[in-house]
């Protein structure tokens, strides 16, 4: 059998060969209902489009760049899944770039990323990445936008969750619990995702008259030993807290264990509270409390925006910033003795 074209398909229809190729590239150019006749016949005919030569037409890549610290954490593999889903739905491809939380990786790949390779990015920053200059000369050429850990020195979209909200809805939760010797641990202040749930956390700590002396926020690392040291000091001091929130999921292993090593009963002498999507969540002992990003849903957003913008050129990016809320789930490890 032959290969079915653009061209059998225009005749099939008497049609152009243009209004073929916009109905196939979702032109708003094209109505409805000639793209779903042109649809229907490319289906029954099994047509397949070339597309190293559509590329080539166009100037374009049909790929998009996913910048990224790591996969290991549950939320960007969820998020990762939402990206995907929506690219494939346009005939995209992804790539995936991993910084691993350091931003000389994360220059060396917004440089090579300007070659051509692909049509726009979508990105959350590292830890480490407190300049923006190499940000800055991506987005002069490409089309770039964020979600979670944002750049807010760029007018761009973001796809962002409401991490003030979630540090005071946390900080409330174990304060209604019965806690008064609150630590939040985060990461580097630079990510502004951190800096708003410390926010959030302060406000709330204020709001209800405990004493702040007792209440800290305590900056970890990337080292799962610094960090298990660092706890294990904080578990064996004087003031040790009653309450811990952990900004970030990786934490969760080291706080379960200093109190397992201490004899330390989670929820009844300390409560612990994460944010995470981790899975085994429920299957921890006790099952951990968590802050719930929609990491899917920001992934799957961020990726419809940048498709979005590769269609069109005039679209103000900034504009199509959106906010997607996150949700407490109480499980035992904050439970109140009855």
């Amino acid at each position: 059998m032959s290969e079915v074209t653009i061209k059998i398909l225009a005749e099939r229809l008497q049609l152009s060969t243009a209004t073929i190729s916009k109905a196939l590239g979702d032109s708003h150019e094209i109505s409805d209902a000639t793209k779903k006749r042109v649809l229907a016949l490319a289906k029954e005919l099994n047509y397949v489009p070339n597309a190293y030569a559509g590329s080539l037409r166009r100037n374009k890549s049909k790929t998009i760049a996913v910048v990224i610290p790591e996969v290991a954490d549950s939320f960007f593999s969820l998020a990762l899944n939402g990206i995907e889903e929506a690219v494939l739905e346009k005939g995209y491809h992804a790539l995936i770039y991993l910084t691993h939380e350091k931003i000389d990786r994360e220059r060396a790949i917004l440089k090579e990323l300007t070659n051509g390779r692909v049509d726009g990015a979508i990105m959350s920053i590292t830890v480490e990445t407190n300049s923006f200059d190499h940000i800055h000369d991506f987005s002069r050429k490409l089309p770039i936008v964020f979600f979670d850990r944002v750049c807010n020195e760029l007018d761009t979209a973001k796809v962002t969750t409401n991490d003030w909200e979630c540090g005071y809805m946390a900080t409330k939760h174990l304060i209604d619990a019965g806690c008064k010797r609150i630590v939040l641990l985060g990461l580097s202040n630079n990510l502004n995702i951190i800096s708003e749930r410390g926010l959030g956390f302060e406000k709330a700590v204020t709001d209800h008259g405990l004493d702040p002396g007792n209440c800290r926020i305590i900056e970890c690392c990337e080292s799962a030993e610094q960090n298990y040291r660092l706890l294990n000091e904080l578990m064996q001091s004087d003031n040790r807290p009653d309450g811990i929130i952990a900004t970030v999921e990786k934490l969760t292993t080291e706080i379960y264990l200093v109190c397992q090593q201490q004899g330390i009963n989670i929820p009844n002498q300390v409560k612990v509270i994460c944010f995470s999507n981790q899975a085994t969540a429920v299957i921890l002992t006790p099952s951990l409390t968590t802050i719930t990003q929609p990491a899917f849903e920001m992934g799957k957003q961020a990726a419809q925006i940048l498709l979005k913008s590769l269609k069109n050129n005039g679209l103000i990016l900034k504009e199509e910033s959106i906010v997607i809320p996150s949700a407490l789930i109480a499980r035992n490890s904050t439970a109140v003795a009855g």
